[in-house]
């Protein structure tokens, strides 16, 4: 018996999953039960880069959907629309999915898996998070054991190729993201990458698996790499940092039924292992219990990897197919059944390090200011160095120990109060891991 596929969508990702599907020679012997039986596109004019054969190919994909004969769709058309409809149209039409589609899980996935669920259809989405990293399927299963206590990810290699060219250049953003739209790593509009959008996609999705309970996109801190710029990089890297573009959810510390889930650029110690993740390669950190501490790292996008992570996906429905009865409903290790949303920590009682770089006027009684502002709101100094000027102005260095976000903000919102806003303008501000 062959399990045929509808494939959505014949792009970069859809390619490489054709071609694997065609060349099974030296692979998982069940690809050999897997045959590519329709395949949808927007245009049969287009050149492609790879032959399949004519009569497959069509742009009627919702005719791909209601086919009989398919068993699952590969939906890898991307975007919100239409590729939810899509899936959602498949599920009623009791077709299993494979998608790689971050952005539709995380804003929609609570619709889609409601649906999935009631239909006995598998959804899987190896392919959504980390490229051909497997991440997913280890958080349910080989990690399903454990406490997951935080999750820490480089997960969008637009910005870690950006920080890293920045870093060991010496180049602004605006250089090295115009080269990375040349080199095919960034976006014509790369809005979803460097201002965070992809990584809060991401996280919302390992949070969800890792501590059982779906995460509101929009309660998600957000905030992107376009204010970094050479000279914060230089000062962390006196100071024994790496800026990476960092996603994290954990545990609240004090309110265990909480969760702090959050994206933005992060100074992290050279010591931690992620510092060291570079160019256009992504790492998940995940820290539990009883396991300790363990790290996913490989390619996070690109034909090759984001395929191999898709045809998994299709191997593992296959063999679930095969070997389980489907009338019983989906497979609990497979499946997301969680029905209740977490409750994410408030930003302003987030509790972590800060650096904050200013610029002081030279006048007396400055640094002490600064030292006040911060010991009055509750914010306890690790170091504040004066490291330099820029032109007159004298520039200083925070780093705080952990404190309160809303007391950190208070803190700089006190600082402007000094007698002129002149005298001490705040030229950066960074969390530290």
């Amino acid at each position: 018996m062959a399990f045929k596929i509808g494939l959505l969508g014949l792009g970069t990702v859809g390619t490489g999953t054709a071609e694997i599907l065609l060349n099974p020679a030296g692979r998982n012997a069940l690809l050999g039960e897997v045959e590519i039986h329709r395949v949808g596109v927007r245009s049969l004019d287009k050149p492609r880069a790879i032959a399949l054969p004519p009569e497959i190919v069509t742009t009627d994909v919702e005719g791909i959907i209601e086919d009989p004969e398919v068993d699952i769709v590969v939906e890898l058309i991307g975007g919100i629309e239409p590729a939810r409809s899509l899936i959602l149209k498949a599920i009623a039409s009791g077709k299993h999915v494979v998608t790689a589609n971050k952005a539709v899980i995380a804003r929609h996935g609570d619709e889609i898996y409601t649906a999935a669920n009631k239909a006995g259809v598998y959804i899987l989405l190896e392919a959504a998070v980390g490229g051909g990293i497997p991440i997913l399927q280890p958080l349910k299963q080989s990690l399903g054991a454990n406490r997951i206590q935080r999750i820490t990810g480089i997960i969008n290699g637009t910005t870690n190729y950006i920080l890293t060219q920045m870093k060991e250049a010496g180049r602004d953003f605006a250089d090295v993201l115009a080269e990375a739209q040349q080199l095919g790593y960034a976006e014509a509009d790369p809005t979803a990458d460097v201002d965070g959008f992809d990584a809060a996609d991401k996280i919302s999705i390992l949070a969800s698996l890792a501590f059982g309970d779906r995460i509101r996109y929009e309660d998600i801190e957000r905030e992107g790499i376009r204010q970094i710029n050479t000279t914060d990089i230089t000062y962390a890297d006196r100071l024994g940092f790496a800026i990476k573009l960092l996603a994290i959810a954990q545990k609240d510390s004090h309110t265990r039924n909480s969760l702090q889930v959050r994206v933005g650029p992060t100074l992290v110690p050279y010591k931690h292992p992620l510092a060291s993740v570079n160019g256009v390669y992504n790492a998940i950190f995940v820290e539990g219990d009883p396991l300790g501490e363990v790290m996913f790292y490989g390619p996070g996008a690109g034909k090759g990897a984001t395929a191999s992570a898709v045809v998994a996906d299709i191997l593992n429905i296959v063999a679930l197919l095969k070997s389980i009865d489907t009338s019983k409903g989906v497979h609990p290790l497979y499946g997301c059944f969680h029905q209740d949303y977490a409750t994410v920590t408030p930003i302003e009682e987030l509790e972590t390090k800060f650096y904050a770089r200013f610029l002081c006027g030279d006048r007396p009684g400055v640094l002490g200011h600064l030292g006040t502002c911060f010991g009055n709101n509750g914010v306890s100094l690790e170091s504040l160095v004066q490291i330099g000027f820029q032109g007159d102005r004298a520039e200083v260095v925070v780093v705080t120990h952990d404190v309160r976000e809303g007391n950190f903000h208070r803190a700089i919102d006190a600082i402007h109060q000094f007698e002129s806003v002149d005298d001490i303008k705040v030229a950066s501000i960074l969390r530290v891991f």
